[in-house]
């Protein structure tokens, strides 16, 4: 089973590309830029070309996916944190 690229990485049509971007989907860009999702990335796309090689598998890379959903999102609250950390300490 391949996953659908625009679920993991959140990326739209081009039609969409003009319009104002969301912050959750900047901060998601982001995250996936970090150490940590990139090697995540890296194993859920080795998963997937794995998966893809073979006529007949019970394998899927649901693991690999959910991994890789859990730091973007784990880093995205993190940053969530720090901006709200950063406004308190502004006023």
């Amino acid at each position: 089973h391949r996953f659908d690229k625009r679920i993991i990485t959140g990326s739209r049509p081009a039609k969409e590309e003009a319009e104002v971007q969301d912050p959750l989907e900047a901060l998601r860009v982001k995250c996936e830029e970090t150490e940590h999702c990139v090697h995540a990335k890296e194993k859920l796309e080795a998963c997937e070309a794995r998966v893809g090689s073979k006529s007949h598998t019970e394998e899927d890379c649901t693991e690999e996916l959910f991994d890789f959903l859990h730091a973007r999102d784990h880093c995205v609250r993190v940053l969530k944190i720090l901006f709200h950390f950063s406004k308190l300490l502004e006023k």
